[in-house]
């Protein structure tokens, strides 16, 4: 029996949500499997994944293949360098203690690294709600300024034609003195 870990296609149309599973080669995508062993929210950004990592590299250890999503899957959540440095300790090229330090600092760096790109995509949609906000109220001060001068030119021709009479009456009278 050829086992795959694999993607099991769940949630509604347009908005799916995958178990990461171990099933039976010859089973169909979402039919049976032999043990769940996670799951993978690709809606938010970064991805949710929650993984079971001793479960998926004892799977990989007993032969089972992961496809090329779940192989990535996998790398994302540190199950495949957890594989290798257990084969390593198996060879006896490490002990268990330093495979142990190394996953767990290697697990220290990718979280700082998704707490970076969570605080940038955060740090980003704050930008693009100020910059959205200052686009608002430009085009709103622009279409202020558009009606308001409108006003004041027709008030400004008046003033200007009554001036200009009230000249002509002060310029009649100063001749006829």
């Amino acid at each position: 029996m050829s086992v795959k870990i694999r993607l099991q296609r769940h949630g509604k149309k347009g908005k799916p949500y995958y178990w990461i599973v171990a099933a039976d080669a010859r089973s169909k995508r979402d039919g049976k499997y032999l043990e769940k062993l996670g799951a993978y929210n690709p809606n938010t950004n970064p991805a949710t994944v929650e993984l079971n990592v001793d479960g998926a590299v004892q799977w990989l250890q007993n032969g089972a293949q992961p496809t090329d999503t779940a192989r990535a899957i996998l790398s994302y959540k540190g199950a495949m360098l957890k594989n290798h440095l257990a084969g390593g300790v198996a060879k006896g090229a490490l002990t268990e203690e330093q495979a142990e330090a190394k996953f767990n600092a290697w697990l220290d760096e990718k979280a700082t690294k998704v707490m970076a790109k969570e605080a940038g995509l955060s740090e980003a949609q704050a930008k693009a709600k100020a910059d959205a906000l200052a686009a608002e109220k430009a085009v709103n001060e622009a279409r202020i300024a558009a009606a308001a001068p409108v006003v004041e030119e027709e008030v400004t021709e008046e003033v200007t034609e009554e001036a200009q009479a009230e000249g002509e009456e002060v310029t009649a009278s100063n001749e006829e003195e």
